[in-house]
């Protein structure tokens, strides 16, 4: 899933985007699992203050894990 799929508030999309790429470029593992933590705290930030609803904050959780699965995958 791509975060370009999912309806995010204005000014939002391009925070997920980068951390979105953060995660699909990262160049070691751990590296990878820093951008992966910084994605997760950016949706858990946005859900905890209610600026999305729950099914985006998921939808954005799931994209982030499934970017990071696969990026984890090509550097092993």
């Amino acid at each position: 899933m791509s975060i370009a799929q999912i309806s995010l508030p204005k000014g939002v999309g391009p925070h997920a985007e980068k951390l979105f790429d953060a995660i699909t470029q990262a160049s070691t593992a751990e590296e990878l699992n820093r951008a992966a933590g910084k994605a997760e705290g950016f949706v858990l930030g946005l859900e905890s203050t209610k600026a999305i609803k729950s099914q985006v904050a998921e939808s954005l959780y799931v994209a982030y894990d499934d970017a990071a699965s696969q990026r984890a995958g090509e550097l092993s």
